[in-house]
């Protein structure tokens, strides 16, 4: 840090299990990236192209190496696997990560249906490929998921060999965890809670208040994602209580 000031929250260190930044690339350039492996690279643990704007992306390779030379992986969105499984082309998907040097990957069914042993069992499969990150929840806001089948959900994939389970929100925040509003759908993620360890959680909030909402509830090393670029320094001035939202939560902690 550039000063001194005491009454900081301890954050975890890289690589970390908790206190987990995914930040969500739709696009950048090669300049860009670059710009922001500069300006943020020691507080992004990881990062999505999301969902499949990687078969889009120009001069993709070149910005693949930007974040692996600054030590930060990659992967890309459970869309795009969503995209090769719905055309029955899996082995392709496994064909493509290798060819990108890639060691992780996201598996999902938010835009697909596909039962959840099948799903299960594209994770066993992966596993032994990548470190696999898996998705739970819907891209449709009509699709109202209960708690207790969350946590079904959650706990089948973490033991199907997920390293992490990601709480579904999309880029927008509206779906899922969230209401439209971008509400927190609070009972749910305090009933998910008291069943899966807040480690094996990523939470996707993209949102500021949502943000804000999650780190006074879980503390200041809860794992978030979907976080954009310009927001991951805002976000860990959130962490540290250095920002109006959290300025006295963590004082005299």
């Amino acid at each position: 840090m550039n000063y001194h000031l005491l009454q900081i929250p301890e954050r975890t260190q890289k690589p970390r299990e908790s206190g987990f930044t995914m930040a969500m690339d739709k696009g950048l350039s090669v300049r860009e990236a670059e710009d922001f492996m500069d300006v943020a690279g020691n507080y992004v643990d990881i990062v999505k192209l999301g969902w499949a704007t990687s078969y889009v992306t120009s001069k993709l390779e070149e910005k693949l190496k930007v974040y692996k030379n600054a030590g930060v992986p990659v992967y890309f969105g459970g869309t795009l696997f969503e995209a090769f499984i719905v055309r029955g082309q899996f082995d392709d998907y496994c064909r493509t990560i290798d060819k990108f040097g890639l060691e992780y990957a996201e598996v999902s069914d938010g835009s697909i249906e596909l039962s959840h042993d099948v799903k299960c069992e594209y994770i066993r499969k992966l596993s032994k490929q990548v470190t696999v990150l898996s998705e739970v929840g819907s891209k449709d806001a009509e699709k109202i998921i209960p708690p207790y089948k969350w946590i079904d959900l959650m706990q089948k994939e973490l033991e199907a060999g997920a390293w992490k389970v990601i709480g579904e929100a999309r880029e927008g925040g509206n779906v899922g965890l969230f209401r439209s509003t971008g509400e927190v759908r609070s009972g749910l993620v305090e009933e998910i809670l008291t069943k899966i360890p807040v480690e094996k959680i990523i939470w996707e909030a993209p949102q500021k208040e949502q943000q804000v909402w999650f780190i006074k509830l879980c503390g200041t090393n809860v794992n978030l994602g979907n976080i954009a670029p310009r927001e991951i320094i805002p976000l860990e001035t959130i962490r540290l209580g250095l920002r109006g939202d959290t300025f006295s939560y963590f004082l005299n902690k």
